[in-house]
């Protein structure tokens, strides 16, 4: 019988570095492909297969991201006190938020003047620490039921829904932005001689059940929990939500807005049509596909050792930095090659008259060109990665490196 001795385990750093350098092909899909020529991916009617299946597998990255962050925290539980841990979770927390606010709105637009603010996975994750600072002295078994009543019931709350305009988003006052913090995308315009534009593209109570799921999933990482018995524990219950997923869907019961459209469309609609989920804000399912998938991959990496796997682990190892690094990396070499496609580099920098629109230009690649430019980004993020990585295990007692 096996159990675990060593500090960091492999498995979920590979898998963090998974769904990091997956989360790149995205982003830079979001800068470098022509999206008013391609459309929207999750669109029945205008999608192909590779452009669905390209944005679809990007779905797994940020719940599985903030999954790990709640199963971190709880390993991190067994090396504080609680009273250690509240401070830690309350100062990163707060510290994210102000990194989503201040560093990650700049990099998405370059836009000095900061006319649009949206808030991403980062403040979604900051804000959830927040909260568990609080949530870490409840019993386990009643952290647990309260994630799986947030996961599982916060699509009931559906029913008060702000009735907010589109295109872009757009809501009223002050208080409605607050609720859309809380649990709906929205936006809201502050009218000034130059408009700003406030945008919530991640609620945080999802999110918040999805980090304490991973917290409570933290006690099969525990050092006396035999690793055999965790592997088949992350298996069926993986499998299991895939179950409950597929129940769900094929009968278009309770859990997500899109529905399956079985017979009536051809094949490939139809089978969109099955695996279209909605992401924002998640729901039920988006939730049981995703984190069903992420622990059938933590059981079967378990194993899993090899020069690929190092490769990704060096990502997973410092996640907050890569994703901070990418995204400027990406946007910054799309502004550059702009030239090159008889587009001003200009235009790929936000100004208040083109407040509605998440990215104010992208180059126009077809989709094997974004493929092209994704491996040549991640390969070159490799050695700053490798070496930040390097540097942190090197100086353990830097205590501000835990908060980057």
């Amino acid at each position: 019988m096996t159990i675990l001795k060593s500090k960091r385990i492999e498995s979920i750093d590979i898998l963090r570095g998974i769904v990091m350098v997956i989360m790149c092909l995205d982003h830079t899909r979001d800068y470098y492909q022509d999206i008013d020529a391609a459309g929207w991916p999750m669109n029945l009617d205008t999608t192909t297969p590779a452009l669905f299946f390209t944005r679809y597998i990007t779905h797994f990255c940020a719940p599985i991201f903030v999954f790990l962050s709640g199963l971190s925290i709880y390993l991190q539980s067994q090396r504080k006190t609680k009273k250690e841990l509240t401070k830690f979770l309350l100062t990163r927390g707060l510290w994210l938020i102000f990194l989503e606010i201040v560093l990650n709105n700049f990099l998405w637009r370059f836009d000095i003047m900061y006319y649009r603010f949206v808030f991403q996975v980062i403040w979604a994750i900051g804000a959830s620490m927040v909260v568990m600072a609080a949530l870490i002295h409840l019993r386990k078994h009643l952290l647990l039921v309260l994630g799986i009543i947030i996961v599982a019931g916060h699509n009931l709350i559906n029913t008060f829904q702000l009735d907010i305009q589109t295109n872009p988003y757009r809501i009223d006052s002050v208080l409605d932005f607050l609720w859309c913090l809380f649990h709906q995308n929205g936006g809201l315009f502050i009218d000034t001689e130059t408009p700003h534009y406030l945008r919530v593209d991640y609620p945080m109570l999802p999110w918040l059940g999805i980090m304490i799921l991973g917290y409570s999933f933290g006690q099969l990482y525990s050092k006396t929990f035999p690793a055999i018995k965790r592997q088949k524990y992350l298996l069926i219950i993986g499998t299991s939500m895939l179950a409950v997923f597929t129940v769900l869907k094929t009968f278009n019961l309770y859990g997500d807005p899109y529905f399956w459209f079985d017979g009536s469309l051809p094949f490939f609609k139809s089978f969109v049509s099955f695996l279209r989920i909605e992401k924002y804000p998640p729901s039920l399912h988006y939730t049981l596909v995703t984190i069903g998938v992420c622990l059938i991959m933590l059981s079967l990496l378990e194993k899993v050792k090899n020069k690929f796997s190092d490769f990704l682990l060096v990502f997973g190892r410092v996640p907050l930095f890569f994703y901070f690094l990418h995204v400027g990396v990406i946007h910054a070499s799309s502004m550059l090659l702009m030239p090159l496609f008889d587009k001003p580099m200009y235009h790929s920098v936000s100004n208040y008259e083109n407040l509605s629109k998440s990215i104010s230009s992208n180059l126009g690649l077809g989709l094997l060109g974004v493929y092209i430019a994704w491996v040549l980004i991640v390969a070159a993020l490799y050695y700053p990665c490798l070496k930040y990585m390097r540097y942190k295990k090197k100086h353990p007692e830097k205590k501000w490196l835990s908060y980057l």
